[in-house]
């Protein structure tokens, strides 16, 4: 647990650092090089460095170890976490579609400025950093089971895709047409307010005990069929709690087994379960009598 923290926390300060560096320097190239686009994106970027802060606040509050008020643990923090994060991304994207938006609608088009190739030179750099953040934060968040982790790695993709954005917006407007630089600012929040949708949903599903997979299920289900002295499987219930896994199963044996040998089936199951599945934190085994045909 403490090592899977450490990894998470580094792999936030790492981004953390890069995303403010990236931050000044795309703001800067924007500015200097007459890009609405550009700056927007500056300010997206900015927006991981909070989204980052978040995700460290909450790994580090759901690995906190069961207590008497949370008796559980404290997974579902990483939720509210990644909840926070889907807002503020929502947020942060309405504000750079409004001033794209603002631009196409109000200004005098002749006053657009023609952004310069510093700002197409800074929306190639962003595009092939934050890909890299995204992959290096997603393969980590993959390793430790980590959702509020895993938003932020789709914080980065929607950075990402917002530069690619910029890219063709500050290529259009060089070209001529002065107007795919703001217009880009607004393709630009259509992908990060699409990004926050998804991290919202993801979060809302681990909060309120969704059930998992089917194919996860019928995994479990395949694993204690196996089990000697299993008849068969009479009820499965699966819950989502943060980035863990409860179960409740009830599978039916031989009614003349005695209490003893009952429980012994029971204890196999809970433990193989827990051993081939990492991401279940409990599981909850009932057995049934079953009369068995002569």
């Amino acid at each position: 647990m403490k090592h899977k923290l450490t990894e998470g926390i580094k792999v936030s300060i790492i981004t953390m650092i890069g995303n403010i560096l990236l931050s000044i320097f795309k703001f800067i190239c924007g500015w200097i090089g007459k890009s609405s686009a550009m700056i927007s994106d500056s300010i997206h970027s900015l927006s991981d460095v909070f989204s980052t802060i978040v995700v460290m606040i909450g790994l580090k509050l759901a690995n906190k170890k069961e207590d008497s008020d949370h008796p559980y643990g404290h997974e579902r923090m990483e939720c509210i976490a990644a909840f926070l994060l889907s807002v503020f991304l929502f947020m942060t994207g309405i504000g750079i579609g409004w001033l794209g938006l603002k631009t196409v609608i109000f200004s005098n088009k002749s006053s657009i400025q023609v952004p310069t190739v510093i700002a197409l030179i800074a929306a190639i750099i962003s595009i092939l950093t934050k890909e890299a953040m995204y992959w290096y934060t997603r393969n980590t968040a993959k390793k430790i089971k980590s959702n509020a982790l895993m938003a932020d790695a789709w914080h980065h993709r929607s950075d990402s895709l917002s530069s690619i954005g910029s890219l063709i917006g500050i290529s259009g407007a060089m070209l001529g047409f002065k107007l795919l630089d703001p217009i880009a600012s607004i393709i630009i929040c259509i992908c990060i307010i699409k990004a926050a949708f998804d991290i919202f949903i993801d979060s809302v599903d681990k909060i309120v005990d969704k059930s998992c997979s089917d194919e996860f299920i019928k995994d479990v289900k395949n694993l204690v069929l196996k089990i000697k002295g299993v008849e068969e499987i009479d009820s499965i219930k699966t819950r989502l709690f943060g980035n863990k896994v409860y179960i409740d199963i009830e599978v039916s044996a031989d009614e003349t087994l005695s209490l003893k040998k009952a429980h012994e089936i029971a204890q196999k199951i809970h433990d193989k379960i827990e051993k081939n599945f990492e991401e279940v934190k409990h599981c909850m085994v009932h057995m049934n009598p079953k009369p068995l045909s002569k």
